[in-house]
């Protein structure tokens, strides 16, 4: 019974924040009160990607198609923000490790002014090209009439993706996991509320869902910067922090620009896929979008366990402690193991009847099948792969995962990928066999690496 209450007291704790010192303790309960709210924190991210494909679904598969390709240009987006965030995480789990607060806030402030600068070239260039991006993917003429302005918004608000994946980067660094689990589920309310708003009853049809998701997401970030100056958390910037500090810009600059390659690289690589994808039309990209989609659903859960690797992994360095660094790299993937096993079979056994809460197209209904079913083979595989790349970011070592997307993504996925589907006559399933095989791959490489400790003398 003891075991029981201090199991609820620990799970609390985790609902409403922790101001343990990481470093020291049990390494699982660490571990567990910093995946809980971050597990949490992705299932909200999650959402995004069912909710909208929900109601869109209702419209028919050109409408489907256009959030898939758009999308499929935004990762370039999530790419720039995920790369940045990971610079932000690594240096501030650094300096408080080191019990540097103070250093940590200093940190913040320029992280927030490199996204200032990136979100705004982002967004003149997407809102210019944003037609010609639909094009280059694949898109059919009706596609690109449907979702030129919903590509628009999308691109021109991109600064509400780069501070929603920023300000949580800076909260889970700092170990306050529970302000960025508000955060996604204060954004992610919003959104299931307005979609059926702007699509349906203003009649906006899928460009309602992108002014959904924007305004949903925009609430969320005004909430993220109020408690960053709130002193109400582990990190809480001031006025005397707000100093700029052109060397230490260029130092986040140098640690976020190989993880943003590491990234574009990686989520580049699902354009090449999808243009492979869009060469057996609308259908089999409705499909693959929304089986991807559900995917999405559950990886971004098992990404949250990871988030919480690298957060102990900077921390722990920062304290000069890499043994146990590298203990919570092991206990966080196994949990992460046991979770995305689990959910695989599931998808595997009930793929049709989930993808068919989304559409009841047959076609389409199939491709989503298929696609759910033959990526979920891997997913034991990309548990572990998800936590090990992570422990390389949070160690601020993010050249090693760059050079391993570069060659795993696109020296081996995509060419196969193409083999398979024109070649071998397998289509779309080639593509999903590629996604499997490159994952998989992915995986046992980075165990090999992770192993052999480099990653533990890296200076951030």
């Amino acid at each position: 019974m003891s075991k029981l209450k201090q199991f609820q007291n620990i799970l609390v704790e985790a609902f409403r924040g922790s101001n343990r010192d990481f470093t020291e303790g049990s390494i699982g309960t660490a571990v567990f009160l910093l995946s809980v709210p971050m597990i949490i924190e992705m299932l909200g991210e999650s959402l995004f990607a069912v909710v909208d494909i929900f109601y869109v679904a209702k419209l028919g598969a050109n409408a489907v198609a256009v959030i898939g390709i758009t999308e499929t240009v935004l990762v370039l987006i999530y790419a720039m923000a995920i790369g940045l965030s990971i610079g932000a995480t690594a240096t501030i789990a650094r300096r408080i490790g080191e019990k540097q607060p103070e250093e940590a806030a200093k940190t913040a402030f320029h992280v927030i002014i490199l996204g200032l600068i990136v979100s705004a070239v982002i967004g003149v260039i997407g809102v210019i090209f944003a037609p010609y991006f639909l094009k280059l993917i694949g898109a059919e003429a009706d596609v690109i009439t449907l979702g030129t302005v919903y590509a628009r918004i999308m691109f021109g608000t991109n600064f509400v993706i780069v501070f929603l994946f920023l300000l949580n980067a800076i909260f889970r660094g700092a170990g306050d996991a529970t302000v960025s689990m508000r955060v996604l589920w204060l954004a992610n309310i919003l959104n299931i509320m307005l979609a059926p708003i702007f699509i349906f009853y203003f009649d906006f049809g899928v460009t309602g869902a992108a002014i959904a998701t924007s305004i949903g997401r925009g609430i969320g970030v005004i909430y993220a910067f109020a408690m960053l100056w709130s002193n109400r958390g582990r990190i809480t910037i001031e006025r005397k922090h707000c100093k700029f500090d052109p060397i230490l810009l260029w130092n986040l600059v140098k640690i976020s620009s190989s993880a943003v390659l590491q990234f574009t690289i990686g989520t580049a690589s699902w354009i090449g896929l999808m243009k492979v994808v869009s060469n057996f039309g609308s259908e089999a990209v409705a499909g693959y979008t929304i089986g991807v989609r559900v995917i999405v659903f559950a990886l971004l859960p098992s990404i949250g366990m990871s988030n919480a690797a690298a957060t102990l992994v900077g921390q722990n360095l920062g304290a000069g402690k890499p043994e146990r660094a590298e203990k919570s790299v092991w206990k966080a993937a196994f949990f992460n193991a046991i979770f995305l096993t689990t959910t695989g079979i599931l998808f595997i056994i009930f793929a049709r009847q989930i993808v068919s809460i989304f559409t009841n197209e047959p076609n389409v209904v199939n491709y989503a099948t298929d696609t759910l079913r033959i990526v979920s083979y891997g997913f034991i595989f990309y548990a572990v792969g998800m936590v090990l790349e992570s422990a390389f970011n949070g160690a601020g070592d993010t050249w090693t995962p760059t050079y391993l997307n570069f060659f795993v993504f696109w020296m081996f996925e995509i060419p196969l990928a193409y083999v398979l589907a024109n070649n071998f006559g397998l289509k779309t399933h080639g593509v999903l066999w590629a996604i499997t095989c490159a994952f998989s791959t992915l995986t046992v490489v980075s165990l090999i690496i992770f192993k052999r400790g480099k990653w533990k003398l890296k200076v951030v």
